[in-house]
């Protein structure tokens, strides 16, 4: 399995809507992220900067900020997410994939 990290921007003041809605996430977004190979997925946030850092795995070349192929569930999710977060002009967050440099099993 692939390893995929990215970074994103969360607006100022948003953390705890941030976590509600991530504690509250769609059981048809769980499924279909699950569903695209993409397991073992958390995401972070660094207070001192508002950045979130996400971090999963991927079965193939997929992950889930892959914009290329966007089903209505997603598209639904990235609509809601929009006002707390940086996003692109589809309401996609914005996402900055992350190299990675050292890893230990």
């Amino acid at each position: 399995m692939k390893r995929f990290a990215f970074k994103m921007y969360l607006k100022p003041g948003n953390e705890k809507e941030y976590e509600r809605r991530h504690a509250a996430i769609w059981p048809e977004l769980v499924k279909m992220i699950k569903d695209s190979g993409v397991s073992d997925y958390s995401i972070f946030w660094d207070k001192d900067t508002n950045l979130l850092f996400g971090v999963q795995k991927c079965d193939g070349e997929t992950n889930s900020q892959d914009t290329s192929d966007v089903d209505p569930i997603t598209q639904k999710w990235w609509d809601m997410m929009a006002d707390i977060m940086e996003v692109n002009p589809d309401n996609s967050p914005v996402t900055v994939p992350l190299q990675e440099v050292f890893h230990l099993d």
